[in-house]
Parts: structure tokens; C-alpha cells; sequence
């Protein structure tokens, strides 16, 4: 049972971290895009779209495909929700957080349309769409996990994309403290006018930054139907993970490599109501509340401390004016 439950806690953690990996990287350059959870829900849609279409029309099935066709989809269409975020925000300089909010309702009702057109498409008795021979070639698993015991099942029993979102966060932290665009990302984050007196394009590290985290986000969102939703897309099935993952970002102190832990502890905080026997619904809903809680501990804990290691960049949510510079 205890297997269990932690495999479950990291499957459940992978979309957060996915989520929280690709907002990190964006608030690194200043950008607050609080439509997270719109990007996720466009970039799960969307590899859903590319799998049935897959699935409808290819005369033989090659798994390969199956997996590329709804990868390069949700990769778009996550794209194309940074690329609104970015042209409004750092181009027009919109208001991020009213910009950001807008993306999660358009993205939420974005995928509900499409989704509720699928079914009404396969005619299906329940109000879900299902792929399960891409969602098998998604949960494909290392042939030699189930050899090795519980070893095997705690660490090698994941999906692909299960070992990238830990790949890419930990990338993305080599980036921030090793190479010179991350120093170039968090100057940019921390004083644009600075930077851009320094030599460097402030509005070019701003969209690199927000289009690469949406794209990395929009992942979270496929991996969710795809491997922990065994292929079931459902109208309003994500629930509040977009904005779990934005406060991961929070407690992850906005460090890619704490984000990993952070998210199978949330996943596990989320799931744990379902492993404590006679627990009623109103208990259920008090610790689905418990990340939240922990995030708020913890940045009551770092503003406390004052660390500036710790605190999110100094322009983070505010539009830059070259003009006032």
C-alpha cells in the first residue's frame, strides 16, 4: 500500500512539476502568467485532438506516431497560448495579472468545446473521450521495472514523460546558476533597465522565456490525460492543478531542482484522503486544502527570513518601459 500510494503521489506530482518548471522559467524574466492552468488545459486538449485524429485515420497504427503527432500538438497549441501572453504583456504591455487570468478562462473554455465536440463525435455513452492505444504507447514502461522489486516499481515504473519533467527541471536549474543566459534571464527578471543598459534584449529573453515555460507547462497538461488519466479526456477534469502548480513555484522558492520534490509532495498531499479509511467528505475537501496551507507556511516562512536567494525577481508582474529607463 505504501508502493502504492507513493507511486501514485509521484504520478500525480508529474503535471505540477511539468507546470511549475515551465512558470519558474517564465517569472524568471518578470513575466507573471498566472494562465497557467489554461496553458496546461490547451496543450492537453490539443494532443488529445492530434491522438483522435491519429487514431480515426491512420490505416495502420505505428505507436512512434501516436506519440509525436499529440506531443508536436500540444507543444503548439501551449506555444500559441505564450505567444497571446507574450504580445499582450511585454509588446502592449497589458496588465500580466489581468492577462494572465483571461488565458486560464479562454483556455478552460477552449478545451471544453473541443472536448464536448470529440464526444459528441464518438457518440459516446459517458461524456469523455477515450484513446487507449495511445495512452498505452505513452505509459510504455521500462521492460525491466517489474523485475526489481519494489525498487523497480518506486523508481523505474514511469512513463517517458515522467523522466523528462525531472530532466527539464533539472536542466533548467543548471541553466539559471551555470551558463551565461541564465545569468542574462535572471538580470532581466531581477532590473530590465538595467539589463537592457547592459546590452541585452530584454523583450526577446521576455517571449523566449514565456513561450519555451508555456510549452514545457502544456506538457503537464498531456501527461495528465495521457498516462494518469489512462487516455480519458473529461470537460473540467483537471481541476485546480494549473493553479497547484503555480503555488509550487512559490514553495519551490523559484528553484527548478526544489520544485521536484515539492511536486511529489503535493501530489501525495492531494491523493492522501483517498489512503485514510472512513473519511468523510467535508475531511476529504480539509486535506485536499493541506498544499495550499504548506505554501502559505512557507512563504510566510521566507518573507520572515528575508533571504533574497529566496524571493521571486524584483520585477516580477510589472510591464517594462524602455522610455523611462
Amino acid at each position: 500500500m505504501i508502493i502504492a500510494f507513493i507511486q501514485r503521489a509521484i504520478m500525480q506530482g508529474i503535471p505540477l512539476l511539468f507546470g511549475s518548471t515551465g512558470e519558474i522559467i517564465t517569472e524568471k524574466s518578470g513575466n507573471l502568467n498566472l494562465g497557467i492552468p489554461g496553458v496546461m488545459y490547451v496543450g492537453g486538449i490539443c494532443g488529445v485532438i492530434g491522438a483522435f485524429l491519429y487514431e480515426q485515420n491512420a490505416t495502420a497504427f505505428v505507436p512512434f506516431l501516436a506519440v509525436l503527432i499529440p506531443i508536436l500538438c500540444c507543444l503548439l497549441g501551449s506555444f500559441i497560448m505564450g505567444l497571446i501572453y507574450s504580445v499582450l504583456t511585454a509588446t502592449l504591455r497589458a496588465n500580466q495579472n489581468v492577462t494572465g487570468l483571461a488565458l486560464t478562462t479562454f483556455g478552460v473554455g477552449f478545451g471544453n468545446f473541443f472536448g464536448g465536440s470529440l464526444i459528441k463525435i464518438v457518440k459516446s455513452d459517458m461524456p469523455s473521450v477515450v484513446l487507449t492505444k495511445t495512452s498505452n504507447c505513452f505509459k510504455a514502461v521500462l521492460p525491466f521495472a517489474g523485475k526489481l522489486g519494489a525498487v523497480g516499481k518506486l523508481l523505474f515504473s514511469y512513463s517517458f514523460l515522467a523522466y523528462l519533467a525531472v530532466i527539464i527541471a533539472l536542466v533548467a536549474a543548471y541553466v539559471f546558476k551555470h551558463t551565461r543566459m541564465g545569468l542574462h534571464l535572471r538580470a532581466v527578471g531581477e532590473s530590465p533597465a538595467t539589463a537592457d543598459a547592459a546590452g541585452i534584449n530584454v523583450i526577446r529573453y521576455k517571449y523566449l522565456s514565456t513561450l519555451i515555460g508555456s510549452m514545457i507547462a502544456g506538457l503537464g497538461g498531456l501527461y495528465y490525460v495521457m498516462d494518469y488519466a489512462n487516455g480519458v479526456w473529461s470537460n473540467n477534469g483537471f481541476g485546480d492543478r494549473g493553479w497547484l502548480a503555480i503555488a509550487l513555484v512559490i514553495f519551490a522558492v523559484w528553484k527548478p531542482d526544489l520544485s521536484i520534490l515539492g511536486s511529489f509532495l503535493f501530489g501525495g498531499l492531494f491523493i492522501v484522503h483517498n489512503y485514510i479509511p472512513n473519511l468523510t467528505m467535508s475531511d476529504q475537501e480539509i486535506f485536499k486544502m493541506t498544499p495550499y496551507v504548506v505554501t502559505i507556511l512557507v512563504l510566510v516562512f521566507v518573507s520572515l527570513r528575508n533571504r533574497r536567494e529566496n524571493q521571486p525577481p524584483a520585477s516580477l508582474g510589472l510591464a517594462y518601459f524602455r522610455e523611462e529607463r
